[in-house]
């Protein structure tokens, strides 16, 4: 009698359903070649990017999503943005901008729960979709080895001396900064990178500047953000729906990777906020979104009030 490994059948599943999503979508896409991106109809769509062993044994799984639509769209968490089991969730994105975004938050899975798969659910349009992650196929594996000319996730704090994290999932705030509506608000991070390139390659013969990209992720009501004096934002092209990897928005530029990187923003209605700073290492040659390589996430809560 032959004996089937439910990991096995759990890993063939998953696989499945990614293989079933991505041919669907595609269907969906080259249905679209030639028509312009719609303004509004079409759902959300969630990704597992792939996973990262940790050295306690946990897995860290990061996630992204595509908007198709013209305009950004808005699925609160709740029923309509859950992760399942519900103890893993609340760091899912509730506020979706046109175009492919890689990385956009992660969800570590203890080593007490390695036979879990969590599924994260998006409802939009009437349309459920969901996607899986747990620790499997090494064709979904990622790794934090340093790229082919140096390049590592960089480091991102919240204060010059605070603690840092790295990678998709990044670092969350314990201080939470308050503001009334509609009154602007500093915010701030604190980056480096530690890639080491090679000096004699004149790609890599001055250091190179960091880019810092500023997110809505969760929060009641529409944020502003604005230049900071200190900073202007760099120029970057509108995000197309249909983009392999959409443009940041509201980017700003460290010199030579190390100190801080500023915003202001302003919230039309009062509540609590996520806001996420996107840290990368933009100018590298070896550093691009599609290999999960190499940036790191920040996440400031911001409590509005009346």
């Amino acid at each position: 009698m032959r004996i089937v490994n439910s990991h096995a059948l759990r890993l063939a599943l998953c696989l499945l359903v990614n293989a079933l999503m991505i041919t669907s979508l595609g269907a969906q896409q080259t249905d679209r070649l030639l028509r312009p991106a719609p303004g509004a109809g079409t759902p959300v769509i969630p990704f597992m990017e792939g996973w990262y062993a940790n050295e306690d044994g946990s897995v860290t799984v990061s996630y992204g999503y595509q908007n198709r639509n013209r305009e950004p769209v808005l699925i609160p968490i709740g029923e309509n943005n859950r992760i399942a089991p519900e103890a893993l969730g609340g760091m899912q994105p509730e506020y979706f901008l046109p175009g492919r975004h890689h990385g956009a938050f992660a969800v570590t899975i203890p080593a007490s729960m390695e036979d879990i798969t969590i599924w994260w659910h998006l409802i939009s349009e009437g349309e459920e979709l969901k996607v899986p992650g747990e620790r499997g196929s090494t064709a979904y594996e990622l790794d934090r080895n340093p790229r082919p000319q140096g390049s590592v996730q960089p480091l991102i704090a919240f204060s010059q001396s605070g603690p840092h994290g790295s990678g998709p999932e990044g670092i969350i705030s314990e201080q939470v900064l308050q503001t009334p509506v509609d009154q602007p608000i500093t915010l701030e991070v604190w980056t480096n990178d530690p890639s080491k390139h090679d000096p004699n390659d004149p790609r890599y013969a001055k250091p190179l500047d960091t880019r810092v990209s500023w997110y809505r992720h969760q929060g009641p009501g529409e944020v502003s953000f604005t230049a900071h004096e200190s900073m202007p934002f760099l120029d970057t092209r509108p995000a197309s729906p249909l983009s392999r990897n959409a443009p940041p928005q509201h980017a700003v530029a460290v010199k030579e990777s190390v100190g801080p990187a500023r915003v202001t923003a302003s919230f039309s209605e009062p509540g609590e906020y996520l806001i996420r700073a996107r840290l990368d290492n933009w100018r590298a040659s070896d550093s691009d979104a599609l290999d999960q390589c190499c940036w790191s996430n920040a996440y400031l809560r911001v409590l509005v009030t009346e």
